[in-house]
């Protein structure tokens, strides 16, 4: 949190890859107020000033960031993935605490302001996984915001013990949302998974986010499903869909779906994986549907990939929806940066006058030229103070 009363003036900087300006930023907050000669002053050296990014997606307890190479096996789907998952989780000395600070806190240096982190819930790991990444959102708080899903990875229905465990993450505060994964077409009970986590929901007052990586029919039935559920508890703007293959664009249904998830405020979340499985974004959003951006698993059991650099994921959202004008280019970046936000319930940083002095720092011509270049971040500002520098947190 900003000091109170502390001022500092961002010398020669420009919003949004603007004029130069003097930015003024007093408790954290961009304002009109005339530059004080007292005020701390930071030199930008006429650096473009990014709104910080949300990953409204990621998985930190998984990860091997700063590991030793991990060499990856043959999968036949989710169940023996999750196997794997377990298998890294006993066999890598290095915490989960550990693990996914270091992660979370190279996100940061990226300029990542908040994150919606799934932490794996499960027999196999107890609470073990999720505990961790709340000590490490814990000592990142001055930098990060985090939002925890008590995740089941392993199913519901497939891993009994799993439903009492969520019940614990929830009752204890460990947990701030409450998550699914395909009820039907991997955990095998539709109605019997639902019912659970929108009962665990309604019961806690917590938000859902469910993984829903099954299309067609399957992936249809699901989501009206949670549309019915969100609307008969009145879960409005407090419900996700991760992933959501299912509402691609090619469906037959598309447009009566996303109608209905507009009006009952339900979002959705990408990785934008391939141009074939990326949300149409700017379709949905005429529907009402907000659509956050994510990392998804980072050099997990998963996959070798991923850096949860989430200028690079706008990069790849760009891409794979096939952009190529300034301004596609530009709400790529600015989905990333904003719907994000609006996700996980905070303000939105776009230097008007109240707005949280949230941003990061670049080299640059012009916000479209930094999504497909992807410059360094020269640094990394959150509430009106520098947390990271060239990479590295401050």
């Amino acid at each position: 949190m900003a000091e109170r009363g502390h001022t500092t003036i961002f010398r020669n900087v420009r919003p949004m890859g603007g004029d130069a300006v003097d930015l003024v930023v007093v408790d954290g907050r961009v304002s009109a107020a005339r530059a004080q000669e007292e005020a701390e002053v930071v030199d930008c050296g006429g650096r473009i000033a990014l709104p910080t990014l949300v990953d409204a997606h990621i998985h930190p307890d998984k990860t091997t960031w700063g590991e030793p190479w991990l060499s990856r096996r043959p999968a036949g789907g989710i169940a023996e993935l999750g196997e794997q998952d377990a298998e890294v989780f006993r066999d890598t000395p290095t915490p989960v605490a550990v693990r996914a600070e270091r992660l979370m806190g190279h996100a940061v240096t990226r300029g990542t302001r908040a994150m919606r982190a799934h932490a794996d819930i499960a027999p196999a790991y107890g609470l073990e996984g999720l505990q961790g990444v709340r000590e490490a959102a814990k000592r990142l708080e001055h930098a990060l915001d985090v939002r925890i899903v008590a995740f089941p990875q392993h199913g519901v229905r497939r891993a009994p013990g799993t439903d009492s465990l969520l019940e614990e993450a929830l009752r204890t505060g460990a947990a701030d949302l409450v998550g699914g994964i395909d009820p039907e077409g991997f955990d095998g009970d539709l109605d019997g998974q639902l019912d659970l986590v929108f009962g665990l929901a309604d019961r806690h007052r917590v938000g859902v986010d469910i993984h829903l990586h099954d299309g067609g029919p399957v992936g249809s039935r699901t989501m009206w499903a949670i549309i019915d559920r969100t609307r008969a508890l009145d879960l409005g703007g407090n419900v996700t869909v991760s992933h959501a293959f299912g509402m691609t664009g090619a469906e037959e249904d598309f447009d009566a779906l996303a109608a209905a998830l507009g009006g009952a405020a339900i979002a959705l979340t990408t990785v934008a994986p391939s141009p074939a499985r990326v949300l149409p974004v700017a379709r949905l959003r005429e529907h009402g549907v907000r659509v956050g951006v994510g990392s998804d698993g980072v050099r997990d059991s998963w996959s070798p990939f991923g850096d949860a650099d989430m200028l690079h994921r706008a990069h790849l959202l760009a891409k794979a929806s096939r952009a190529r004008l300034d301004e596609q280019l530009s709400d790529a970046y600015l989905t990333s940066a904003h719907d994000g936000a609006a996700l996980l319930g905070l303000e939105r940083a776009d230097f008007q006058p109240g707005a949280p002095a949230d941003f990061l720092l670049v080299e640059g011509e012009c916000l479209p030229q930094v999504v497909v270049d992807l410059p360094e971040r020269h640094a990394v500002v959150r509430a009106g103070r520098v947390v990271a520098r060239a990479g590295r947190l401050v």
